[in-house]
């Protein structure tokens, strides 16, 4: 049996996909830095042991989206994982947002067996008020 393994660190900037006008302006303390980890396990073509609550609304991708562009096939594990990390961080510290979110990507395949496990690290942002 043969497999291969990577590790991947990536801190994603913000995706633009257009142009948006608001008046609306949000003042956001940063506090300490915060962690979030989530990992989740493929055999065949059945997930085990994943996450069922995500962060939502966040784009991973360099294309400024995180899904396909087939309404019918399935979500990237990877960006799946990642978004349940950054769930995980929100809860877990309170936060509003995650400011400068970085994330470690370690992802394991073994044709019929494979994991992924993700770390987030950032720092932790409050909105104080929106104006």
């Amino acid at each position: 049996m043969t497999g291969c393994s990577s590790l991947n660190t990536s801190a994603p900037s913000l995706p633009l996909s257009g142009a948006v006008a608001t008046d609306v302006k949000a003042d956001i303390e940063v506090g300490e830095k915060i962690t979030g980890e989530s990992s989740s396990t493929r055999i065949l073509f059945f997930t085990l042991g994943a996450e069922t609550e995500y962060a939502d609304g966040v784009a991973y991708s360099a294309g400024g989206s995180g899904g396909s562009l087939l309404p019918f096939s399935a979500p990237n594990p990877v960006e799946s994982v990642k978004a349940a990390a950054a769930y995980n961080a929100i809860q877990k510290s309170g936060a509003d947002v995650i400011v400068a979110p970085r994330y470690t990507v370690k992802q394991d395949d073994f044709v019929v067996f494979g994991t992924i496990s993700v770390t987030v690290e950032g720092y932790k942002g409050t909105i104080t008020s929106i104006k």
